[in-house]
């Protein structure tokens, strides 16, 4: 009987060990300059954008061959990163707006908000399958572009699926949210939260339980 008890305590101990190694490190976005390894989700940039009065915004993506060029197109709302090996030119404005050069990837939106002063922070994600993101909100919407791989975002609302060459996944900030990694491709995608520039970009959530959809 002990032995049998012995053996159910290290299964035990194996399965819970394998279950937290597949959330990302640290449970949230860290710095990129903590990055110790490419595994993770990195936090590339927070640059102001000031003050949006509409409700809705748009995300251009673009590359450039150098960040020179990139930096010549840069508007007072755009940022220019590395990320997932090509140089980008990541701009908030509305829908018709295009840089003046470089290469238009796509545009992302509509991205909703109520009138105020934002920031955009922007992250590298690289999660295996299977790795998840604890439960959390934003202060203002998140949207990612997904270049390799799948992933699955559970809300109160339902689940969204985003994947390369599909639809953006777009969700308004509020809600609280649990990401999957899904499928069986490494995801590597590019991450904007829209925030409120007087709150953080991410709140870790307790109150709130998914479903398990992205598990189905």
């Amino acid at each position: 009987m002990r032995k049998i008890t012995s053996f159910a305590l290290y299964l035990l101990f194996v399965f819970s060990c394998a279950e937290a190694e597949t959330q990302i490190p640290g449970g949230i976005c860290r710095p990129v300059s903590e990055r110790t390894q490419e595994v993770g989700c990195w936090i590339l940039a927070n640059d102001p954008i000031g003050e949006l009065a509409g409700t809705e915004a748009f995300w251009h993506l673009d590359t450039f061959p150098t960040r020179e060029a990139a930096e010549v197109s840069k508007t007072k709302r755009g940022t220019v990163l590395e990320a997932l090996g090509k140089i980008w030119l990541l701009t908030i404005e509305d829908a018709s707006w295009r840089a003046s050069g470089g290469e238009h990837v796509t545009t992302i939106g509509p991205l909703p908000i109520t009138p105020g002063v934002f920031a955009a922070q922007y992250m590298e994600a690289i999660f295996n399958p299977g790795m998840t993101a604890p439960e959390h909100t934003h202060s203002g919407p998140e949207a990612w572009y997904t270049i390799a791989g799948e992933t699955c975002l559970e809300t109160p609302s339902g689940k969204q699926i985003g994947r390369a060459g599909g639809p953006p996944v777009i969700v308004p900030g509020g809600p609280p949210m649990h990401l999957t990694a899904t499928g069986t491709e490494v995801r590597r995608a590019i991450v904007l939260i829209l925030h409120n520039a007087n709150k953080p970009p991410t709140t870790p959530h307790h109150e709130w339980t998914p479903k398990g959809l992205c598990k189905s």
